[in-house]
């Protein structure tokens, strides 16, 4: 009985991997809005009420290929972080996970689009994907952490009209950072992957030539901001 069930969840990741394999060819060809089960079991020469064994609904494919994509993204920048050489440079670990972000976007475009692009009309991401999603913020935070417990981090200035959400902020989203280095973090975040997505979608072309040192300059100015000290 044991190798009877081996062999079915062996068949059922399988088929459930192929799945989405599948759709991810349907997001570079036709993109998210048009994701369809029905299309996904034509092309696997699958009936549709077989596929909706594995996954009963768009939203549930959906919901599986972000999650993939975030922890796929997420996975690279805690790689590039444990990679990073040495610990007490805190602008090269930064440096570090931002780049490795921006190469695994240039290489799945589709992917990036899905978890950074557009919403999809109609779907509402459940709290699955919430956990994933944090991965690579988690990442950069945890380079904030070092620096601030190292004494490499300078605090930025914060306008006293923001300190009541910069509080609040802190408290839900980096609890022990000051207030004032979590608001300038969540700035940059949000200001790295609005440089990840102008160089992929186009809005570059025909301003910024070149790109990777663009980008490395820009990505030291984000850590600047939140008060990242230079290596000694």
């Amino acid at each position: 009985m044991t190798t009877i069930r081996g062999a079915r969840d062996r068949a059922r990741i399988e088929v459930t991997a192929a799945i989405k394999d599948e759709a991810r060819k349907q997001l570079a060809a036709e993109g998210a809005v048009k994701l369809s089960l029905r299309a996904v079991a034509r092309e696997l020469g699958m009936v549709s009420s077989a596929l909706y064994r594995y996954f009963p609904s768009r939203d549930d494919l959906l919901t599986a290929l972000i999650v993939d994509a975030y922890d796929a993204v997420g996975n690279t920048a805690e790689s590039a972080l444990a990679a990073a050489p040495d610990p007490r440079n805190h602008p090269a670990r930064w440096a570090a996970v931002c780049t490795a972000v921006r190469a695994w976007a240039l290489a799945h475009p589709h992917e990036y689009a899905l978890i950074y692009g557009s919403p999809v009309p109609g779907y509402t991401a459940p709290m699955d994907t919430v956990g994933p999603a944090a991965r690579v913020g988690g990442a950069l935070i945890s380079v904030v952490r070092d620096a601030y417990a190292s004494q490499g981090l300078a605090l930025p200035p914060l306008d006293e009209e923001l300190r009541p959400e910069a509080h609040r902020l802190a408290a839900n989203v980096a609890p022990g950072l000051p207030p004032a280095v979590v608001v300038a973090m969540v700035a940059a975040w949000a200001q790295l992957f609005g440089l990840i997505s102008f160089e992929l979608f186009g809005q570059f072309n025909r301003v910024v030539e070149e790109r990777d040192v663009f980008f490395a300059q820009a990505v030291s100015r984000l850590a600047q901001e939140i008060g990242i000290r230079p290596a000694l």
